[in-house]
């Protein structure tokens, strides 16, 4: 039987616990596991970087979310990328990567991969033909975001997927932005859909995690090895945070949603405002497609401050229920400056942001309170 996303983001991998009946999955605190013989561990478990429960309680929450067969957790995204690469690249293969990415995962690339031998080519993402052109015979990976990080440019996945397959590639989507409530890459035939959980997934700013959902199990396999032999996985702690913030997904993106939409169409009429950046907006280049490929547009809006960059520190400095702060996706409402912040690390490369950006992570406040606290911010 299948189920609906609530119903499996509730009870996917959890149920009751089966010694006592308890209803939410036990945090097995534990590093090893007694043995019934030499050679026999009890349902598999012999150590907790090889597998624990509540880890397994959440990848399989994760994979089932995702549409996926196999999921796995690890200590952060950037463990998550990182196993990735490794597993699927080796020295001199190449690699496509949005020419709007995340920071942190341009500064794999650039500062860690690129030393290991992997080489990169950044392409704007929402340009298929652009992509194509970055693609070269030796290019194992096209890496997309959608929406972007932080230009929320949007991409055609299933479009994508055929380009990076004809070229013998795989398709990787960096779903963090959408979350799988509001995108499921891989029923538009995406190969890997990789998460920071830290974000949206987990949704409460209290725990750092990532994920790698794929449908293929052989890959799946492949990528359970790396995850084991290289080790950087998340505690049990950290997994049963993860699984309790997922609980509320469903609910949470819907008012994500509904105070974002509220905020861009605020945003888009204001003076001060030089552009508005949200896929929700008709205004949109990648509107129509965003519509096409998402449940709805999520929680996250960029604006280009009208008085330039120093207006747009202003307005970051100003800001009060909005936090100054890095990361995305909490119940609470930040804002940052991405230039400055999230992406310094691209500063004088082609992913180097505009310096009059502004990144607003749209929690779930009362919608009029934020919109109060940017008229304000706003000057």
């Amino acid at each position: 039987m299948s189920h609906g996303f609530e119903t499996l983001a509730i009870h996917a991998g959890q149920d009751p616990e089966a010694r006592t009946g308890a209803v939410i999955p036990p945090i097995y605190q534990t590093s090893t596991y007694a043995q019934d013989a030499v050679g026999e561990p009890r349902q598999g478990y012999e150590y907790s970087r090889s597998g624990n429960p509540t880890r397994d309680a959440l990848q399989e929450c994760l994979a089932a979310l995702e549409g996926g067969r196999v999921g796995l957790a690890f200590a952060s995204g950037l463990a998550a990328e990182d196993t990735l690469l490794r597993a699927v690249c080796r020295p001199g293969d190449h690699v496509v990567i949005p020419d709007d990415a995340y920071g942190g995962t341009y500064r794999l690339f650039a500062r860690v991969a690129e030393r290991w031998g992997l080489t990169y080519s950044p392409a704007k993402v929402s340009d298929v033909d652009a992509v194509r052109a970055a693609i070269r015979p030796d290019t194992k990976i096209v890496w997309i975001e959608t929406p972007t990080n932080p230009l929320l440019g949007i991409a055609d996945i299933a479009t994508l997927a055929a380009v990076a397959h004809d070229a013998g590639a795989l398709l990787v989507v960096d779903n963090t932005f959408a979350s799988p409530y509001l995108q499921q890459p891989l029923a538009h035939g995406a190969d890997v859909v990789v998460h920071s959980t830290t974000k949206y997934v987990g949704g409460h700013s209290d725990v750092v995690g990532g994920a790698l959902v794929v449908a293929d199990t052989a890959l799946g396999d492949e990528l359970r090895y790396h995850q084991n032999a290289m080790g950087a996985i998340n505690g049990p702690f950290d997994a049963w945070l993860t699984l309790r913030g997922i609980k509320t997904l469903g609910v949470r993106m819907d008012r994500h949603c509904d105070n974002a939409e509220r905020i861009a169409a605020y945003l888009d009429g204001h003076a001060k405002v030089g552009q508005v950046i949200y896929p929700g907006l008709p205004s949109h280049p990648g509107h129509e497609v965003a519509a096409k490929q998402m449940h709805r547009f999520g929680g996250m809006i960029s604006f280009r401050a009208a008085g330039g960059e120093e207006h747009a520190v202003q307005v970051c400095n100003r800001a009060r229920l909005f936090v100054l702060a890095e990361s995305l996706g909490g119940v609470e409402s930040l804002i940052e400056h991405p230039g400055r912040m999230t992406h310094a690390s691209a500063a004088g490369s082609p992913l180097e942001v505009p310096g009059d950006l502004v990144r607003l992570s749209v929690g779930i406040e009362t919608v009029d309170d934020l919109l109060a606290d940017l008229e304000q911010a706003l000057g």
